[in-house]
């Protein structure tokens, strides 16, 4: 559950300010990505727990009410998993993860193996036990299963993670944190070494896509006003796997990714700022137009 507090300016260390607002958003980067999926257009199911707490059922109910199959989303005694969020007037935040629940997820429960080797793709994060990770991954890379790690909260991944990871989605921050590089291209470049695909996210200058043996491929972001860029991230991911899934080439797929994403940063909240497909393709098609024009009329022949 994401509780967020909206303030003009975040406080300092040793600070305290006064809050213009404060809400209680379902979210979690597991969550949030799969809602966004499930408006995007995917049919998703979620593999994860929900604590005894109050929190639990609405959790649980918002995944439902966003079409999201809950069947494998265990309750376990104690506390759900918490995101304490301070957005200020720039629609910039800082997040505290407590991790409740999702701490309990250390491996794969009955029936979800066969889940997973149903899917097209399986998203993960890192707010889940890196054993529970891995052992999704494991479970998806025998069955063929593409799988997508979102390395939030960044942290070293072992190397039996990257090797059943087919497409890695780090932000620009959690590049450089595993590589080592500061610079996106150069991070891209080493990431290389350990995983086939990577897609550097990279906020208001959209995002970076590097594969093996192709040249990168920048896609610049869409105009947006940003309100808040909570879960922009977790947007952009979840509908880029459903375009990948639906067999868009990798240009058009980050494309329609970056859309949603622009949407999201224009809403407050989470999950509550994701778009539907319909919005999702209008936005796109505007996209696509103001490229066009940019570029100009074709030369004459």
């Amino acid at each position: 559950m994401d509780l967020a507090a909206y303030t003009r300016v975040a406080p300092a260390r040793g600070e305290t300010v006064t809050g213009e607002s404060f809400r209680t958003v379902a979210g979690g980067k597991g969550a949030n990505q799969a809602i966004a999926a499930a408006r995007a257009g995917g049919s998703v199911c979620f593999v994860g727990a929900v604590g005894e707490d109050d929190f639990g059922p609405r959790l649980r109910a918002a995944l439902d009410g966003a079409g999201v199959g809950t069947g494998p989303l265990r309750t376990v005694p104690g506390p759900s998993g918490i995101a304490h969020i301070v957005v200020d007037g720039e629609g910039h935040n800082a997040i505290v993860v407590v991790p409740g629940a999702n701490g309990t997820v250390t491996g794969l429960a009955d029936g979800d193996e066969d889940v997973i080797a149903a899917a097209g793709a399986l998203l993960l994060q890192l707010e889940l036990p890196l054993d529970g990770v891995l052992a999704g991954a494991r479970a998806a890379h025998r069955h063929g299963v593409r799988t997508v790690l979102t390395p939030a909260p960044a942290r070293p991944l072992p190397d039996g993670l990257l090797a059943v990871t087919d497409l890695l989605v780090p932000n620009e921050h959690e590049a450089a944190a595993l590589s080592g590089r500061s610079d996106p291209r150069a991070a891209a470049r080493v990431l290389l070494e350990a995983v086939p695909e990577v897609v550097v996210t990279l906020g208001a200058a959209g995002c970076l896509y590097a594969a093996r043996g192709r040249e990168p491929l920048a896609v610049p972001a869409l105009p947006a006003k940003a309100v808040d860029t909570t879960a922009a991230g977790d947007t952009f991911v979840g509908a880029l796997a459903v375009a990948l899934g639906e067999g868009r080439p990798t240009a058009r797929a980050l494309e329609w990714a970056t859309a949603a994403s622009a949407l999201s940063v224009e809403r407050e909240g989470a999950s509550s700022s994701m778009p539907v497909r319909a919005e999702i393709d209008a936005r796109a098609a505007a996209g696509a137009r103001g490229r066009a024009n940019e570029a100009g009329p074709p030369a004459a022949t």
